[in-house]
């Protein structure tokens, strides 16, 4: 081996302390490493230093024990075993007097490491440690166990049809091999069809599926890359059409919608703007793969396509849910263009909302609206306007209301933010004849009921953190809703503790769905379209008084005379304003025939 090799490698490792050379004095040679590097250099090249290093070579390479020289502690001692001197003898610089107690060298030899007695720093090589790969760009392989599990029921599905499957054969392997919702399978077909030639091939799905490590991906991630299109990054709201096509042609729950292809497409617009109201948090329209985990979309696709009642998925599918929404919106747009201005959204909830809200939502501040006509709301601006103001308890309605009450958009309210909206409020409290509630205790009840972080503004964070923010806004600009805040009835409180699950959206949806079809059944009455052969007609008045103004619900029920002795003993409880009443059932009363819902007998028990 060549020394002076060895020596080039080692000297970037030098210390002047492991020099051990009594003659220089170690200050010295820290204060010039040059000169610690020619002296090295100097030393190595002796031929005593040549041998020196040639036998420790030896002994490292056999394996024996290697017995450094010069390894006592005295360094000037001389010996055999002592390294050799680079001066010759008396040409030694004199080194510079110095108390052997306060002298820095004789406190450092007894920690320093040329206790080792070697002029060469032993470097050792650094222990790797291999880290197995963790990110795989396209997912990571599956395990051999899976794959041939995976191919095993790939290969039984297929047994039969060598040249492939037709896409109405290709449901059993999205439910079997590829574990999604059966209405993919349109959209899995179409994405491994990529030539559009009507087949899919067991090589071609396995290339899709397998090699391309779709199996091994959890499933919000599978039906990200079903949808998306290529090269996107998001889904938008087109890409969620087929999969809604194929439910609408096979969920069982929905075949009486075929023969009316205009609702089939309502239905499937109502779905897709809610999924993207409450999981789109970004509210631009680009559905990314982060909020799709996020959300329950993925439990409420699986629920839908095992459950036969649609109505029972209440998370985005539920028809009911879409014919309430549909229903509203016809109400309010009384010329049928499918758009409404202010005046129509005024009339909403019997002229519930203030002139002032509903100027703030006009201006699109909360929500750019989707249709381009100017002044003029579209079904899916008042799809996002309806589920913010029945739910105010959710994220997005809390976002809603909050960006129409911040004026100035600096992020707080004020409270002379909140008082330009109650102004109106308590305007309509007075024509109504009611003790008006002053803003200054209106305010004092903000504040007790969000207990924000600071008193002298709200924040979104301090409405996002209380149960009762929704209440805020509905004391601000909802009137009918403030009216029945602060009746609070038992009643209903404690129905709402009965079932915790269901959110206001939920309670608000059903009643409005019962009024509605009881309406169209009243409508088929008057048109002759009911059958009285076995029938009397049974109604109930509800008297019920608030203060100053009493309101008359009349009740007129269709039953069989089975059912006729039931609702004549029968009692039900009606709620207005701060009082709850029971009344008694007062069957045959003609006059009320043309009343606006019929109840069965389940209305006996039933709460409006």
């Amino acid at each position: 081996m060549d020394i002076d090799r060895v020596a080039g490698e080692e000297v970037c490792c030098l210390d002047a302390e492991l020099l051990q050379l009594p003659e220089v004095s170690s200050s010295v040679l820290k204060e010039n490493p040059q000169l610690a590097e020619d002296l090295f250099s100097q030393w190595i090249s002796l031929s005593d230093t040549s041998r020196l290093v040639k036998t420790l070579i030896d002994d490292a390479k056999a394996g024996n024990p290697i017995n450094i020289p010069g390894s006592s502690t005295n360094a000037s001692a001389g010996g055999v075993n002592s390294l050799p001197s680079m001066f010759p003898a008396g040409s030694a610089p004199p080194i510079s007097p110095r108390s052997s107690s306060g002298s820095p060298c004789t406190s450092k030899q007894k920690t320093s490491p040329s206790s080792l007695g070697s002029p060469l720093k032993l470097v050792r090589e650094p222990v790797r440690e291999v880290i197995p790969q963790f990110y795989f760009q396209n997912g990571r392989p599956a395990a051999s166990e899976l794959k041939e599990n995976c191919l095993s029921r790939i290969n039984h599905l297929f047994r039969n049809d060598l040249d492939g499957l037709l896409i109405d054969e290709f449901k059993p392997v999205t439910k079997i091999v590829c574990k999604l919702p059966s209405f993919f399978s349109y959209a899995l077909f179409r994405k491994i069809d990529v030539d559009c030639t009507g087949i899919v091939t067991r090589d071609a799905f396995v290339k899709y599926w397998v090699d391309s490590n779709m199996l091994t991906l959890d499933v919000a991630t599978q039906i990200f890359n079903i949808l998306k299109q290529p090269d996107c990054k998001y889904l938008t709201q087109s890409d969620f059409k087929p999969i809604l096509r194929e439910l609408l042609a096979t969920h069982s729950g929905l075949e009486f919608l075929q023969n009316t292809p205009e609702f089939q497409e309502r239905y499937a617009e109502t779905v897709i703007y809610r999924i993207f109201y409450y999981i789109n948090r970004s509210g631009n329209g680009c559905l990314t793969l982060r909020e799709l985990k996020r959300g329950n979309l993925i439990d409420a696709m699986n629920h839908a396509d095992e459950e036969d009642d649609i109505n029972k998925v209440i998370r985005y599918f539920s028809y009911e849910h879409f014919y309430v929404i549909y229903c509203k919106f016809w109400e309010l747009d009384t010329d049928h263009d499918f758009l409404i201005d202010k005046e129509n959204l005024v009339r909403y909830g019997n002229h519930a909302l203030t002139y002032r809200i509903v100027d703030r939502i006009f201006s699109q501040v909360p929500r750019k609206f989707t249709s381009n006509v100017e002044g003029k709301m579209c079904y899916e601006d008042f799809v996002y306007f309806m589920l913010s103001e029945e739910d105010k308890s959710s994220e997005p309605s809390l976002e809603y209301w909050f960006k129409c009450l911040d004026l100035d958009g600096n992020g707080v309210l004020t409270p002379n933010e909140l008082q330009y909206f109650y102004e109106e409020q308590l305007h309509r409290i007075e024509c109504m004849a009611q003790e008006p509630v002053l803003f200054e205790d209106i305010l004092c009840q903000i504040v007790d009921m969000i207990a924000p972080e600071r008193e002298d503004y709200i924040t979104l964070r301090d409405l996002k953190g209380c149960k009762l923010s929704g209440n805020v806004f509905n004391i601000l600009f909802n009137l009918n809703k403030f009216v029945a805040f602060e009746s609070r009835d038992p009643f209903l409180i404690r129905q709402e503790r009965e079932e915790p699950t269901l959110t206001e959206w939920d309670r608000f949806a059903h009643r409005e769905y019962i009024r509605l079809s009881m309406e169209e059944d009243v409508e088929d009455v008057s048109n002759g379209s009911a059958e009285r052969n076995s029938s009397k007609i049974c109604s109930v008045v509800l008297i019920c008084s608030n203060r100053q103004h009493s309101c008359l619900c009349a009740i007129t029920s269709i039953c069989t005379p089975e059912f006729y002795s039931d609702f004549q003993e029968c009692q039900m409880l009606y709620w207005v304003g701060e009082m709850t009443v029971m009344r008694e059932a007062a069957p045959f009363l003609d006059d009320f025939s043309r009343a606006s819902v019929i109840y069965g007998k389940a209305a006996a028990t039933l709460v409006l």
